[in-house]
């Protein structure tokens, strides 16, 4: 994995947005359906193998210690798929995505309020999907700014097919998602040497790296998953790690 400064993989969402939404406002023909499968199907790819590659090195020792992480991660995803039901994650990711949809499917290309409504709109849809929290913990953490660059040309792709109807309020739509994922970063970063001095790094990692994992099914239609009530698995795993360590008790 290639490591790079905190916002790198924030900033990197953000261009794409704007080098999506610029390319769909001067091009004069989009992207074709097979263009766009292929790419999304490349997507796919690479989010396995970035996924696959931060848990594999996020899991190491003699095999006793090996089999010990594997299992906390195994519970950390089943605790916190437990707390994000609970908290009902996925139900209001997927209320705003549906509410975006709505507005979307009602657009008219002579919409005087076009530009506010795309700005909403497009930072409500590239705000609200899993793998931009995911991501900036990853850019806060590690400096991993590969799963954002993914998620740039997945945005990317959708930002020009959106400023066909919706103008420059797509391009500015950037900027909230620059914002949000930004102060995610610059909050995980700032936590990074607490964590590395209680040895909590590994197992937020290794999470991570398998929510990834699964947006890859999600991206290349294997599996529809409801990834949102994930997320609370990013803080279960130093938690439980915690407690099996012995410097948690409940």
């Amino acid at each position: 994995m290639l490591t790079g400064t905190p916002l790198s993989g924030t900033i990197l969402n953000a261009l794409g947005i704007l080098v999506g939404g610029l390319m769909g406002l001067t091009l004069t023909r989009q992207f074709t359906q097979t263009t766009q499968l292929a790419l999304r199907g490349l997507m796919g790819v690479f989010t396995v193998i970035i996924g696959l590659t931060i848990t594999w090195n996020s899991i190491h020792g003699d095999l006793t210690h090996i089999f010990k992480q594997l299992g906390i991660l195994i519970l950390a995803l089943i605790c916190g798929r437990l707390v994000g039901k609970l908290l009902r994650i996925q139900r209001g990711l997927n209320r705003l995505g549906k509410y975006a949809s709505m507005r979307f499917a009602a657009a008219k290309r002579d919409d005087p309020n076009r530009l506010n409504e795309g700005f909403m709109i497009c930072a409500l849809l590239f705000c609200a999907g899993p793998l931009g929290p995911i991501g900036a913990v990853e850019d806060g953490l590690m400096g991993y700014w590969e799963p954002l660059a993914i998620k740039a040309v997945m945005d990317g792709l959708a930002a020009m097919g959106f400023v066909a109807i919706y103008g420059w309020g797509v391009v500015l739509s950037a900027v909230p998602v620059l914002a949000y994922q930004g102060i995610v970063t610059l909050l995980v970063h700032g936590l990074e040497p607490t964590l590395r001095e209680h040895a909590l790094l590994d197992p937020i990692n290794a999470a991570a790296g398998m929510l990834i994992f699964c947006v890859s099914l999600i991206v290349l239609e294997l599996k529809k998953l409801q990834l949102g009530d994930y997320l609370p698995t990013l803080a279960m795993a130093p938690l439980l790690t915690m407690l099996f360590d012995g410097k948690f008790k409940l």
